[in-house]
């Protein structure tokens, strides 16, 4: 028997947010038929990963459902792991990778696209600067799969923010601006997304199957020797 996955998210107030989430857990396990998954929160949400972990019989693997790095991923998820479970084998967080790149443009389109549109990559944002670097990078990816711009901008922390960023593009020739949103269910910071004022905002990026590889990814990825993982990690980027 393989490791457990065990995913685990930040914690949301947002009822559909915890709905998605599950819908996503649930996309990642009949992705591997068999294998054992579980969902669990670093704070807020439940079931904790603080409890889940000590349940979980066997070897584990970890994987952040986090888009970037930054507090979560440095300092609340070692915490917890050296609490309960030293053992488990912690994979990388999920971003960038061209799996959501994928997903981002899929879910443009379906949010109706235009070829003149100014896109904009709405994060959560960090006071972390390689976490700020990640989605960045993940901008880039974005912008040439679509073959133009796309701007990274921040719904909390980080620069530009999004209002800083939604004035600057409406001052552009572009009829409008579409907002991709790089979260990965509703909640506090898609709703910011929404009340920007875009043209259009696509949905979260959920129980994408895509998303979903891209867990199973980081999966293997983590158990992978360590050399044949850095190769993996350059390779995904």
């Amino acid at each position: 028997m393989r490791p457990t996955l065990v995913l685990t998210a930040h914690g949301t107030r947002s009822a559909a947010g915890e709905r998605t989430l599950s819908a996503l857990a649930e996309t990642v396990e009949r992705a591997r038929p068999g294998q054992r998954v579980e969902l669990s929160y670093l704070e807020i949400s439940s079931p904790l990963l603080s409890k889940v972990l000590p349940a979980v019989s066997g070897p584990v693997v970890v994987v952040p459902l986090l888009l970037a790095g930054g507090y979560h991923a440095h300092i609340d998820l070692p915490e917890v792991i050296a609490g309960g479970r030293p053992d488990a084998v912690v994979a990388g967080w999920l971003g960038p990778h061209r799996l959501l790149t994928s997903a981002l443009a899929r879910k443009l389109a379906r949010a109706g696209l235009r070829a003149t549109d100014a896109v904009v990559l709405g994060a959560a944002g960090s006071s972390d600067p390689a976490a700020l670097a990640d989605v960045r990078a993940a901008a880039h990816q974005l912008a040439v799969r679509l073959a133009r711009p796309v701007t990274a901008a921040f719904a909390s922390a980080g620069s530009p923010s999004l209002e800083e960023a939604m004035e600057r593009l409406r001052a552009s020739p572009a009829a409008r601006v579409a907002i991709a949103s790089y979260v990965l269910a509703p909640g506090f910071f898609h709703d910011r997304l929404a009340a920007a004022g875009a043209g259009l905002v696509s949905e979260p990026l959920g129980a994408d199957p895509d998303v979903a590889a891209l867990i199973w990814h980081r999966y293997d990825e983590a158990l992978a020797p360590s050399g044949a993982r850095r190769e993996q990690a350059r390779a995904s980027r």
